[in-house]
């Protein structure tokens, strides 16, 4: 079973069994991880790409070899394609940096959705700051879909970029983003996708998306902290320039001129979290060995229960019906106040989040100050939706 390889969730809090619902902010880390990241350490720990004995050959080998299981897990043309980053933040930000560099004038336009989390809108509000350009949101209706014919008369001729979330980390939503970039580039508009909610859950294949740009995070998908990735067509990262300077990503270094390295260490200065991209790696080899077809299924299972289970109790509001959706739900529960019912959650041992979850938009399109979020994952159970839902009956009958 592969809760069995997660010990994190074998363990008590306050004396009860954990219960698990925050894994739209991070998952759980399998032993298969963990004991990569500990043999790392333990036996090959070198700085890569600089030297030329054994340790420093072997670790720059299995980061390599992480580039290439990164190309092919997302379906990238090229490994150098694949550029390692800290997180889905750090991605976006390093293409509004350099692409805004490149392409955006004064009076450009930035298509964003207003589901967006706040990474992929305040980057894009800093660039636009910058380079005095135009922020233009696509609204989404009250079911937490996006108005795609509002989207398309979005379009002018200073559109310059679309930055989208594949799957919304409130709402649940899965975005049709494939119409989406293909609308974009009917404008030779390229397009960012945000997958940060999307890597663990649906198959993403970057060519068949015919994306730009698609970026996550390697917590997200059971791998370690502070380890991301930057996918992008070669075209633009031939083009845009590089957004840090450093060791590794340059070719001739003379006070007068410096000129950079080729991909894809162009857009990796300075030294890397390797020992995160091998992680990041193994996490992806664990869910490949697992059986993603599996894993999609199972979780499909457990949305559709959990979602009935949750939609029986009486005063509870959901916030987000899209019938595309994952197994993320952002509600409140007889008017009680989030962080009362997370605070009281807790002491039964399950763990959800509360507040904005970093939308504060999408707060502000339903008029409220945040919700209550459970976000499931592979290992998560039924039995568990059964615990999590006995307690929110719990917490309305402490609040009546």
């Amino acid at each position: 079973m592969i809760r069995e390889d997660f010990p994190v969730l074998k363990q008590l809090v306050y004396g009860k069994p954990l219960v698990y619902f925050d894994n739209g902010a991070t998952t759980q880390k399998p032993m298969q991880v963990i004991d990569t990241i500990n043999r790392m350490l333990l036996q090959m720990n070198s700085n890569i790409h600089r030297g030329v004995h054994f340790l420093s050959e072997q670790s720059s080998e299995l980061y390599e070899n992480a580039r290439r299981t990164i190309q092919d897990f997302i379906h990238a043309d090229l490994s150098q394609e694949v550029i390692f980053t800290s997180g889905a933040t750090g991605s976006i930000n390093a293409i509004a940096f350099s692409f805004g560099e490149r392409y955006v004038q004064e009076g450009d336009e930035v298509i964003v959705s207003e589901m967006e989390h706040h990474a992929n809108i305040v980057p894009w509000q800093v660039m636009c700051g910058r380079k005095r350009a135009k922020l233009k949101v696509i609204p989404f209706n009250e079911t937490g879909e996006l108005d795609m014919d509002a989207y398309r008369n979005l379009f002018s001729q200073k559109t310059k970029i679309v930055a989208i979330a594949h799957i919304s980390n409130t709402l649940g939503t899965i975005n049709p983003v494939k119409e989406i970039i293909q609308i974009a580039h009917a404008h030779g508009v390229p397009v960012l996708v945000d997958g940060a909610q999307a890597i663990q859950h649906v198959d993403v294949d970057v060519q068949d998306l015919d994306c730009d740009f698609y970026v996550f995070s390697g917590h997200k998908i059971y791998g370690p902290t502070g380890i991301g990735v930057l996918y992008g067509k070669s075209k633009w990262l031939y083009e845009i320039p590089p957004y840090q300077g450093g060791g590794d990503m340059v070719d001739c270094v003379k006070f007068e001129k410096t000129t950079y390295n080729d991909l894809p260490f162009k857009f990796e200065a300075g030294t890397t979290n390797y020992i995160g991209a091998i992680g990041l790696a193994s996490a992806v080899d664990y869910i490949r060995t697992t059986g993603f077809d599996g894993i999609q299924a199972y979780e499909e299972n457990l949305k559709e229960y959990a979602l009935q289970r949750l939609q029986s109790i009486p005063g509870l509001t959901i916030y987000g019906t899209s019938r595309h959706r994952i197994g993320i739900f952002s509600f409140l529960l007889n008017g009680i106040h989030p962080y009362d019912a997370g605070m009281l959650l807790d002491k039964m041992g399950i763990a959800v989040r509360t507040g904005t979850h970093c939308t504060q938009p999408v707060m502000d399109h339903f008029d409220v100050d945040g919700t209550v979020r459970a976000s499931l994952a592979m290992y998560n159970t039924k039995e568990e939706v059964d615990i999590f839902c006995a307690g929110l009956e719990r917490v309305k009958k402490m609040f009546s």
